[in-house]
């Protein structure tokens, strides 16, 4: 588990596109929430934090196990979030390209009218 949790920085920045200090904060709730746990029990989680979940589960950086259990003579149905390691090992080691474009949208404006002069 804590190899997956230091390559899941590099993930969220692949595929967000985040910077490395939004990366590692959200990285570092993950791993407080989940706190060594492989699984974390959905009753237990705050709602802005299942909202966090179901944004990473879009993205299969999570995903949900169910479990029907029998309590008092009713059937309930628990969920339980676990990391895709898979998906986080494929993304931290995705190469992300560049775009050559990017700087033009950077300059700002005056820089272009400065040399038409």
């Amino acid at each position: 588990m804590t190899g997956v949790m230091r390559l899941l920085p590099k993930a969220l920045k692949n595929r967000f596109g985040m910077s490395d200090d939004d990366a590692r904060a959200l990285a570092g709730i993950l791993k407080s929430i989940f706190n060594g746990k492989k699984e974390i029990e959905d009753s237990s989680l705050d709602k802005c934090v299942r909202a966090l979940f179901y944004e990473l589960q879009k993205e299969r950086f999570l995903r949900v196990r169910r479990e029907v259990c029998k309590e008092k003579n009713r059937l309930l149905r628990k969920y339980y979030w676990y990391l895709d390691i898979d998906t986080i090992r494929e993304e931290a080691s995705r190469k992300i390209e560049e775009d050559p474009g990017e700087i033009y949208r950077v300059l700002p404006r005056r820089a272009w009218s400065s040399r038409t002069r």
